[in-house]
């Protein structure tokens, strides 16, 4: 019996890490589906690995739409026959300002986007998992060092990183019995256009700015494609890849 093709989703995977990951595991030989909201950074993905759109499928995907998610998983399948792992890479955060000023629709941006689309994707995988021949896979979460410690002004980032903790933590204990694994990377401070307002200078907890450390986010790409390719009797919970340097070891 032939080993079929690995096949991936990541959310988010029209820019940044997203993007960087897709491009890897491309080479690594995956067929991968790329969601995202700008049509035009899916597309570029897919012309940067100089694929024709047989390898890589992009699928425009607002991952606050339960629909689109559903839609999502379901063109995946119907393009490439199965699903071997999820990237739950998707996220943004809110505007730094102090906790009060932040209005019930900025936190419940930042909620949908980084938590319930994560749930929400995390349940169409594991349907697809349960049920395909060879049964398995593998959920890879995005946390993030805000998962372990907090920037100031950060509450919605924080505390939805703190669940997705919870997530991972569920997720691979829910999953133990059909062979589906769940973990996690915590990243600190990758170069993307996420971080790129860093380049001024990013507030430190005693009020001080201080310009930080980045990293290539490539690193970050290889790490996920490490814990990808292992085995399905061999899980990585949770791995930390962060810019030398950044003030999250230590006291600051």
């Amino acid at each position: 019996m032939s080993i079929p093709v690995k096949v991936a989703i990541i959310t988010g995977g029209g820019s940044g890490i997203g993007k960087r990951t897709a491009l890897a595991l491309a080479a690594e030989g995956y067929s991968v589906a790329i969601a995202g909201r700008r049509v035009e950074r899916l597309q570029e993905t897919v012309a940067e690995a100089g694929d024709d759109g047989s390898r890589i499928l992009a699928v425009p995907t607002d991952v606050t739409d339960h629909a689109a998610i559903r839609n999502l998983f379901a063109k995946t399948v119907e393009a490439f026959g199965r699903l071997d792992l999820l990237f739950n890479n998707a996220g943004l955060g809110a505007p730094g300002v102090p906790m009060e000023e932040l209005t019930l629709e900025q936190w419940q941006t930042v909620v949908d986007t980084n938590l319930t689309a994560s749930f929400l994707c995390t349940q169409e995988a594991i349907k697809i998992m349960k049920n395909q021949d060879p049964r398995g896979g593998r959920i890879i979460n995005n946390g993030s060092v805000s998962a372990h410690v907090p920037r100031p002004n950060s509450a919605p980032y924080t505390a939805t990183k703190h669940a997705i903790t919870g997530l991972t933590r569920s997720t691979s204990l829910d999953g133990r019995n059909f062979d589906i694994l769940c973990g996690q990377i915590d990243i600190g401070n990758a170069a993307t256009d996420m971080t790129a307002r860093s380049d001024s200078g990013s507030l430190q907890p005693h009020g001080a700015v201080m310009v930080e450390p980045r990293m290539d986010a490539d690193n970050v790409a290889r790490a996920v494609v490490y814990m990808a390719n292992l085995p399905l009797d061999t899980n990585v919970p949770f791995i930390t890849v962060m810019a030398n340097g950044m003030p999250y070891i230590g006291r600051g």
